[in-house]
């Protein structure tokens, strides 16, 4: 069964770096995939020879971004939400994403490690 989770991370970077870095192909390369070609909405992404191909259904610059893979399962997407803390002034960065139950912590560990990466690259 499919099922849906959320993360939180925090970064010092404002998400106006942070959208920079979900969205043009020469950064989401520093963090995310091997590599990337983007055509309009259509963002083909590499990893390991591998592509999957992702529309970027949902657009809110600076604010959230909703890709859905094409070969995915009607009504699941990833997720991307970004938004200042009053408190701290930090920038909490929320993703969704979908997968397998049993696949659940595999996948948070991929996003951690590829948040720390992404951490990295904006300065924190």
């Amino acid at each position: 069964m499919r099922v849906s989770y959320d993360m939180e991370f925090l970064f010092r970077a404002s998400p106006t770096i942070l959208y920079r870095f979900l969205t043009d192909p020469a950064c989401l390369i520093r963090w995310f995939c091997d590599g990337v070609d983007k055509e309009g909405d259509v963002f083909s992404f590499t990893w390991e020879g591998e592509m999957e191909v992702a529309d970027l259904v949902d657009d809110i610059e600076e604010e959230r971004l909703r890709f859905r893979w094409q070969e995915s399962d009607e009504g699941e997407y990833f997720e991307f939400r970004m938004y200042k803390s009053d408190v701290t002034d930090e920038t909490v960065m929320e993703i969704t994403d979908f997968c397998d139950d049993d696949e659940v912590e595999d996948q948070k560990e991929l996003w951690a490690s590829q948040m720390e990466a992404l951490r990295k690259e904006t300065g924190g």
